[in-house]
């Protein structure tokens, strides 16, 4: 599945594009944003496969945030979905895969999305991930997070002393952060194993950890992960 940032400024049509996406399978789109402002944070933040944005939107403009991600080491690939034809053009110039006319077809826009599928790189490694805080946006960084915590389709994460919330699920995080030391020890939990103080049996074959934060936070582990617990911390 190829990861998809929609920006638009107009909701309704991003809303109509992710129907569309879902549609034609393929996609799956982890991230949204109203400007290319905000998408630009989002996209040094986290790996998607592909951008499709919009060309004329308040502030930078969709042609102006591609020439920005031109300087990135692994540039997503850009398809822009526009009502203005005239931009082609230029979208090209700037190394669109494909640039959509509204309202987009579906079958044009599964042949944009084959287009992709074969060129997707290979995510590269997350430094910060957006999280929400009091009515603001913010970049929380890999390395500071001492666990997450599945709530519905959202995650909480937290920090030593913070809480955070997040618009991934636990199922996401997982996949982007494994590689960074990440554990999921619960269906409800995923821990940063450099944060672990402690470990210790529990009935059952559970297992239970307690981190290094503060409040010597406890987290458990399932009779299920903890033999691949075991393995992963040689005990």
């Amino acid at each position: 599945m190829l990861k998809a940032l929609l920006v638009d400024d107009e909701v309704p049509a991003r809303s109509e594009l992710r129907y569309l996406l879902g549609e034609a399978g393929g996609v799956e789109v982890v991230g949204e944003a109203g400007s290319a402002s905000e998408a630009l944070q989002l996209i040094r933040a986290i790996p998607y496969d592909v951008v499709f944005l919009d060309v004329s939107m308040p502030g930078l403009s969709g042609i102006e945030l591609a020439e920005a991600l031109s300087g990135l080491d692994h540039p997503p690939a850009l398809v822009f979905v526009t009502a203005h034809s005239e931009h082609a053009v230029k979208a090209f110039e700037v190394a669109a895969t494909d640039y959509l006319v509204k309202p987009v077809e579906a079958a044009r826009l599964k042949m944009a999305i084959e287009r992709i599928a074969p060129a997707a790189e290979t995510p590269v490694r997350v430094e910060r991930i957006p999280v929400e805080k009091g009515g603001r946006k913010l970049l929380l960084q890999v390395a500071d997070i001492t666990h997450v915590m599945a709530k519905d389709d959202y995650s909480y994460m937290f920090t030593d002393g913070e809480r955070y919330l997040s618009t991934f699920s636990l199922a996401d995080l997982e996949s982007r952060l494994e590689s960074q030391g990440y554990f999921r020890v619960h269906r409800r939990f995923l821990v940063n194993l450099s944060h672990v103080a402690e470990v210790a049996p529990m009935y059952g074959g559970t297992m239970e950890l307690t981190l290094k934060d503060r409040a010597h936070t406890r987290i458990p582990v399932s009779r299920r992960r903890a033999p691949a617990l075991k393995r992963v911390l040689g005990i």
